[in-house]
């Protein structure tokens, strides 16, 4: 089987090339070359920025592939572009979506491929959404063979996955565990969510390579294991081997005082969150998610210990939860003044 993926040396995608290239699938990157990484042995590289649609078209000439996988496609604008390049060279196009894509604010815990689309609060998803709206006119209008996948929180060995962090330097948050900092978790830690490993996201996505029952529908490929995120915290910090100074925060408030993170909480992990995988062990069969998050997370703290290198601090992001944590905690002291419940 022959694939090409745009992209595919990001934090979920690589997972997905190392397995796919050891399935033995004849995988091509299209890759600008940026991103400074190691290719797995057995893929060829094609060297062309896919938004400039001429040097692509040139570069992947005549050839043509059983699946296309867009790893960086995020707009309306990226899928055009797709569906101008993609329509006569594959026999699947596979759009890269969200689960945050799906209803904000959460109208029923469980989530189903069937949930409805919409999310008032990140651009990002609003984006995702258009992007499948308009991929799937083009199945209806004239069968361009598109499957949308939406994969959750994922990370992999070089990635720390928390609700609060930062995405560039994820290091950040245990340094704060380390340091004996606090660290910010939203709302009362309560609420219920899904982080998956990468290597378990790239079993579902590559089952679905080339499979032609899996035209015109949308899955998401998350972990089943469901945990709160006071959990989620407490046993990352048990892997770096500290104890979690857990601050509960309430999700408006760090939206009020740091509007960039109003999407990323109040569009997608503020709330709980479970995802009901039978739509993809249907269609993938044998489909489990084999790494729990104790086990995934210490690989990762290993990785970044192998190598002080590789524990980058985000100073500006330490900085600004010091200043969200004293903010709260002053607020909450001249209301518990205020009340007569001081200490």
């Amino acid at each position: 089987m022959k694939v090409l993926f745009i992209g595919g040396t990001g934090i979920i995608s690589s997972a997905a090339s190392r397995l796919a290239a050891d399935r033995g699938i004849e995988l091509t990157m299209l890759r600008r070359g940026q991103r400074a990484a190691e290719i797995p042995v057995g893929i060829r590289t094609i060297m062309a920025d896919v938004n400039d649609e001429t040097a692509s078209a040139q570069a992947i000439g005549n050839e043509k592939f059983d699946s296309i996988v867009d790893w960086v496609a995020f707009t309306p604008r990226d899928v055009e572009r797709d569906v101008r390049l993609f329509r006569d060279r594959t026999r699947q196009l596979v759009f890269i979506s969200s689960a945050s894509a799906y209803q904000r604010p959460a109208a029923h815990y469980l989530v189903t491929e069937s949930t409805p689309l919409t999310n008032p609060y990140w651009q990002y998803s609003r984006d995702k959404i258009a992007s499948e709206e308009r991929l799937m006119k083009a199945y209806r209008d004239e069968s361009f063979p598109i499957t949308i996948v939406r994969p959750s929180l994922t990370y992999g060995d070089t990635q720390i996955a928390l609700a609060v962090n930062s995405w560039q330097k994820s290091y950040t948050a245990v340094d704060r565990m380390r340091r004996g900092k606090k660290v910010i978790v939203p709302g009362d830690g309560s609420s219920l969510w899904v982080i998956t490993h990468n290597s378990d996201f790239a079993e579902g996505l590559v089952g679905l390579l080339g499979h032609e029952q899996a035209i015109g529908h949308a899955f998401h490929i998350t972990s089943d294991e469901v945990m709160t995120w006071d959990q989620f915290y407490r046993i990352t910090a048990h892997a770096a081997g500290v104890e979690a100074q857990i601050i509960h925060i309430p999700s408006d408030f760090i939206g009020a005082c740091i509007p960039d993170e109003v999407g990323s909480l109040m569009g997608d992990k503020a709330t709980s969150v479970v995802f009901d995988n039978g739509k993809i062990k249907r269609f993938v069969p044998g489909y489990c998610a084999k790494v729990p998050f104790a086990q995934g997370i210490q690989r990762t703290i290993d990785w970044f210990d192998a190598d002080p290198r590789r524990r980058e601090i985000d100073d500006a992001a330490d900085k600004t939860w010091d200043m969200l944590i004293d903010a709260y905690e002053s607020g909450l002291s001249d209301a518990l003044r205020r009340f007569g419940q001081a200490g």
